[in-house]
């Protein structure tokens, strides 16, 4: 293994507990589980999971020296990532209730789910700064092939996060399939779920 055994161990259980405590991109998923079914839930994870991909590699690549040096920049694209939030919290309140054409696919599609967890998450340049701080701390410069050992590190952080996320948005659909089937249920969750939404990107406005 390219990555030194003490430092991964120390990194597999700091990922996991980080997994685990509620964030933006559990909630996140969470709602689209919930609004769209288990397809959608894991279907969000796996855009979150992308996205995760992207931001490791251009982190690597230096993009956050880049904010660093640009602070406008970066709080532009913070801006645009809370806009984009609080839109789908909106259409998710004014939409309450609706249903697609196929009871069966709840209120939201799985392609749709994809691509708002890839949107939502590559539109936080937070998680491309916590990348560049989190995964150097367990890299050994000493054991050579430092861009093995970041891939390896990156790798694992996003087979992780699809684990963990992906079990959420799975259960949520469970519970959200059921509760769909109850027309003033399935109001009361897309409001919920419009909340936690629009939460989510004032939360990512107002954060600095």
């Amino acid at each position: 293994m390219p990555v030194e055994q003490h430092l991964f161990a120390l990194f597999l259980v700091t990922t996991l507990v980080a997994m685990i405590s509620p964030g933006p991109d559990m909630l996140f998923v969470l709602g689209c589980g919930m609004r769209g079914g288990a397809r959608a839930g894991l279907l969000a994870t796996a855009g979150v999971a992308t996205s995760e991909i992207v931001h490791i590699t251009l982190a690597a690549a230096g993009l956050s020296a880049f904010f660093a040096a640009a602070p406008a920049a970066f709080t532009a694209l913070r801006l645009a990532g809370a806009a984009y939030l609080v839109h789908l919290g909106v259409q998710a309140v004014r939409h309450r209730g609706e249903q697609q054409a196929d009871p069966g696919a709840g209120g939201l599609s799985g392609r749709r789910a994809y691509f708002r967890g890839l949107l939502t998450n590559l539109v936080n340049p937070k998680m491309v700064t916590f990348t560049l701080a989190f995964l150097p701390q367990f890299v050994d410069p000493r054991l050579g092939h430092v861009w093995l050992q970041f891939l390896v590190l990156g790798a694992v952080f996003v087979g992780l996060e699809f684990l963990v996320d992906g079990t959420v948005g799975v259960l949520a659909g469970r519970i959200g399939s059921w509760l769909g089937r109850r027309r003033a249920a399935r109001r009361r969750l897309d409001v919920a779920t419009g909340g936690v939404f629009i939460g989510l990107g004032v939360r990512l406005a107002v954060e600095r």
